[in-house]
C-alpha cells in the first residue's frame, strides 16, 4: 500500500490546521478545525480567519493580520460562533507563497500536558501525609469511645463530637489515598448513557428534585472503554458539583450532553501509545462559574472554589479518567453564562 499523501495525512492529525491565504481567508480545514470552530468546512473556506475566529489577544491578532511571521501563542481565549474556550495557537508562514500561511488550534486542556513523572509525584504526596496521619487519628477515635463510656451525661455530646470529627477526616483520608494510589480501572464495553442515568438516580436521591437534571443524549453512540462503577463516581461528582453551583438560581438546571466528535482526537498518552477519544460527555451548569484565580488549577489537589471544599474531588475525578485512559477539561462560557465539564473517552473494542 502506497504511503497516504498530504491531504490524508493532514486530515488525520489531531488538531485543527487552517491553510490562509495571503488576504487573511481560509481556503482548506481539516476535520479537527471544523470541530474546534463548530462550522463544516465549506462554511469556513472563504471566510476571513478574523471573522471565524475572535481572538481576545490584541498582540497575537495583529500578528496574524500581518501574517508575515512565525508565531506560537500558547493559552489564549478564542471565540467561536458556539462558545469560549482556550486554545494553543501556531501560525508557520509558507515561503514559496509570500503571505500564506499554516494556522493549527488545539485545547489547552487543564493539566493534561504536564509530564506523568509529575503528576504521579503531585499525587503521591497526599497519599504519604494520609497514612502518616491515620495512626493517630486511630488512637485519637478509641480514647474518644472510651472517654464517652466514662464521662458524665452532660460531656457525652462532647465525647461523641470528636469520634464524629474523627469519622469524617478519616473519611477525607481515604479519599486522599485514592489519589495517590496506583491504576485499578478495568475498562470494558460500558453503556455510557447507563453510567449516566445511575449517577443521575444517585443525585436524585441525594439531593432532591430541586435540580433539574436535562439528557440531551445521541442514542446511536456505541459503548466507550471505561470502567463502569469508576465513571459512575465521576458523573456523581460532576452533576453535584453542577446542581451546587446552580443552587443560587431561579429554576436550577444541569444538562448532561452525549456526542460523537468527529475528527476531534486528543493525544492522552496511556500504555504507551496514543488514544482517540471520540466519544464525548458534557455537564452543563448556568451558575456563577470557577473563581477565575482558580480556573488553570481545578483538578489539582487541595484546590476548591467552595467554602467548606476540601479540594479532593476534581482531582480524583481526573485521576480515575486517566486511569482509564481518558481526560477531562473545563471552560467557562461568558457570553452564554455557562460551565462546562467535558469527558472525552475512547469507544469500546
Amino acid at each position: 500500500m502506497a504511503a497516504p499523501g498530504p491531504a490524508a495525512q493532514i486530515a488525520g492529525l489531531i488538531f485543527a490546521v487552517l491553510l490562509i491565504d495571503e488576504a487573511g481567508t481560509i481556503v482548506e480545514a481539516n476535520a479537527a478545525a471544523e470541530d474546534m470552530l463548530d462550522r463544516s468546512a465549506q462554511r469556513l473556506v472563504g471566510k476571513a480567519l478574523l471573522d471565524v475566529l475572535a481572538i481576545d489577544d490584541t498582540r497575537v491578532r495583529t500578528s496574524l493580520e500581518q501574517g508575515e511571521m512565525q508565531m506560537i501563542a500558547r493559552g489564549i481565549g478564542i471565540a467561536t460562533s458556539q462558545r469560549d474556550r482556550r486554545v494553543n495557537l501556531t501560525s508557520s508562514p509558507i515561503h514559496s507563497h509570500p503571505g500564506w500561511r499554516v494556522i493549527t488550534l488545539s485545547d489547552v486542556g487543564q493539566g493534561e500536558g504536564r509530564a506523568d513523572d509529575e503528576e504521579r509525584y503531585e499525587l503521591r504526596a497526599p497519599a504519604v501525609l494520609a497514612h502518616e496521619i491515620k495512626n493517630p487519628l486511630s488512637a485519637i477515635r478509641g480514647a474518644s469511645q472510651l472517654l464517652a463510656r466514662r464521662v458524665d451525661g452532660k460531656d457525652k455530646p462532647l465525647a461523641r463530637m470528636i469520634s464524629a470529627e474523627v469519622d469524617r477526616i478519616a473519611e477525607l483520608i481515604d479519599r486522599m489515598q485514592q489519589l495517590g494510589s496506583k491504576p485499578v480501572a478495568v475498562t470494558g464495553p460500558c453503556n455510557l448513557h447507563e453510567a449516566i442515568r445511575n449517577a443521575m438516580a444517585t443525585v436524585r436521591a441525594g439531593k432532591g428534585e430541586g435540580c433539574e437534571l436535562v439528557e440531551e443524549f445521541d442514542p446511536s453512540l456505541p459503548p466507550v472503554a471505561a470502567d463502569q462503577g469508576a465513571l459512575e463516581q465521576v458523573l456523581i461528582n460532576l452533576i453535584a458539583n453542577a446542581c451546587d453551583a446552580s443552587g443560587e438560581l431561579e429554576n436550577p438546571q444541569v444538562t448532561v450532553r452525549t456526542r460523537f466528535v468527529s475528527g476531534l482526537v486528543f493525544n492522552a498518552i496511556r500504555f504507551g501509545k496514543a488514544t482517540r477519544l471520540p466519544i464525548e460527555i458534557t455537564v452543563t451548569d448556568a451558575g456563577p462559574g470557577i473563581d477565575e484565580a482558580l480556573r488553570d488549577h481545578v483538578f489539582e489537589p487541595f484546590v476548591s472554589s467552595k467554602p467548606q471544599g476540601q479540594g479532593l474531588g476534581l482531582a480524583l475525578v481526573r485521576k480515575l479518567l486517566r486511569d482509564m485512559g481518558g481526560r477531562i477539561g473545563h471552560e467557562r462560557d461568558e457570553r452564554a453564562g455557562l460551565t462546562h465539564f467535558r469527558i472525552n473517552l475512547p469507544v469500546a473494542g
